[in-house]
C-alpha cells in the first residue's frame, strides 16, 4: 500500500503525527507538503495528491487542513477521487466499505490527534464492500462523465 499524504499550514501538526503512525504501521507513504506552518493555499497541496491517485501511484491519499472540508472539496472536482471527510471511527468505515472513498480528509483544528489517528487506521484497513455500493460508485462515475461533457 502507498498512501499520497498532504496537508495546510494549519493541518501540518496533524499530518506530522499521521506521518509517524505511518511508519510505525510500516505503511509506505509520500509527502506532498507543506513542510512546516507558513500559510500555503489547500488547492496546492490537492493536486499532486489526487494526480498520484489517479494515476495509480498511490492507492489511498490523507489530506488535513483546519476542517478538511476545504481539501475534500478541491479533491473532488478530480475525475475518479471519491475524497471524504471523517470525523468519527464509523464514517471512516463507511466511507470505505460503501464509497470506496480514496481520499481521506480530516480537521486538524476540529478532531484531536488520537481520534484522528484512528480513523486513518480504519480507513486504511477497511475494503471497499463491493456489491450494491459499486453500481452506486459507476454512477457516480456516470455523473462524472456527463459534466464533463455538458459545458
Amino acid at each position: 500500500m502507498k498512501v499520497a499524504l498532504g496537508s495546510d499550514h494549519a493541518g501540518f501538526p496533524l499530518k506530522e503525527k499521521v506521518k509517524a503512525f505511518l511508519r510505525e504501521k510500516e505503511i509506505d507513504f509520500t509527502d506532498f507538503g507543506t513542510f512546516c506552518e507558513n500559510s500555503v493555499d489547500y488547492p496546492d497541496i490537492v493536486v499532486p495528491v489526487a494526480r498520484g491517485i489517479k494515476t495509480g501511484e498511490f492507492q489511498y491519499g490523507i489530506l488535513i487542513c483546519g476542517t478538511g472540508v476545504g481539501m475534500a472539496i478541491a479533491a473532488c472536482k478530480y475525475t475518479g477521487i471519491r475524497a471524504a471527510l471523517c470525523g468519527d471511527s464509523y464514517t471512516a468505515r463507511c466511507a470505505r466499505e460503501h464509497n470506496d472513498a480514496n481520499i481521506l480528509t480530516l480537521g486538524a483544528r476540529v478532531t484531536g490527534p488520537g481520534l484522528a489517528l484512528e480513523i486513518v487506521d480504519i480507513f486504511l484497513k477497511t475494503p471497499f464492500s463491493g456489491g450494491r455500493h459499486q453500481n452506486r460508485i459507476n454512477k457516480i462515475a456516470m455523473i462524472e462523465k456527463s459534466e464533463r461533457n455538458f459545458y
